[in-house]
């Protein structure tokens, strides 16, 4: 990564009247707008920080961070529910009509949540696994069960077993990815959002919420999207089981997915060059209309 794509070179505010959003700039060009996912101790510059380089050489890159997760302003909503409503305030602040997407797990679903709300606003998507619904394999997968359990009793180890559940290669989960994240997974401010959020009784009551809801679930209205888009699936995620991306696949009308082998919930940092390469060649080809 370039010296100047630093932490503190890149980070930025944004005040709005619900709190200060924080996110991270690099590069000049069409917007992009980069959406982290959940789990202990992400922050949006975790997620995307290995990339940010190559995507700025194409792309002026907003990583934004989601209220609720510890770096922007605390949210009294359910960070998840909140994460829609930040995103067009994002926008909003400033001043952007139109963006890319790419969304990473939960930052795939509310990138598609607000595409489906606000077509006009997101010209191209790209999804980084978890949008769908579990076809084949049980529901909820392995690492959704170990990141409540750690959730409901934080402990190092539990923190470790859900990392290593988010990667094919366990080489990846380093005694300094598993400290940093330690660190603020275990943040008093961070760890009650958290469970709001997925610790297992908050699960339990949302899951009886949705199950009693008159409201279509989003993965239901995904053939209403107008946003040309790109899935990227790793074929060994362990998170968000591969075959929930047979529904996206099938209803979504402009859609294209890419599946990448050895490869687990992180396919932007497990696959990172094949991964950019082909997002970079979705992203920059240009309309056939």
């Amino acid at each position: 990564m370039p010296a100047e794509l630093t932490y503190e070179s890149t980070l930025r505010e944004l005040a709005t009247d619900q709190g200060v959003l924080r996110y991270h700039e690099a590069g000049e060009g069409p917007p992009l707008l980069m959406l982290h996912g959940s789990g202990p101790g992400v922050t949006g510059w975790r997620n995307y920080r290995g990339n940010l380089a190559r995507f700025a050489e194409h792309f002026r890159c907003l990583v934004l961070e989601f209220p609720g997760f510890g770096v922007s302003d605390p949210t009294d909503e359910h960070p998840m529910m909140a994460a829609g409503g930040a995103v067009v305030r994002f926008l909003d602040g400033l001043g952007l009509d139109q963006v890319d997407v790419v969304g990473n797990s939960m930052g795939g679903i509310v990138a598609t949540q607000v595409a489906l709300r606000h077509p006009e606003r997101v010209r191209r998507l790209v999804t980084i696994g978890g949008i769908g619904r579990n076809v084949f394999s049980p529901a909820p997968g392995e690492g959704i069960r170990l990141l409540a359990e750690f959730t409901d009793d934080p402990t190092r180890e539990g923190l470790v077993r859900w990392l290593n559940s988010m990667v094919y290669d366990p080489r990846i989960v380093t005694e300094e990815m598993i400290e940093e994240r330690w660190k603020q997974a275990t943040d008093p401010d961070t760890l009650a959002s958290a469970r709001r959020m997925y610790g297992s009784k908050a699960m339990a009551a949302r899951a009886k919420a949705m199950a009693a809801s008159d409201e279509p679930p989003y993965w239901a209205m995904l053939h209403r999207l107008k946003a040309e888009t790109l899935i990227t699936w790793g074929r060994d995620d362990r998170v968000s089981p591969v075959d929930m991306v047979l529904v996206p696949m099938r209803t979504i009308p402009n859609v294209q997915v890419n599946i990448f082998p050895n490869c687990g919930h992180w396919v932007m940092i497990e696959q990172k060059s094949a991964w950019e390469s082909a997002v970079l060649a979705f992203l920059t080809r240009k309309d056939e209309r």
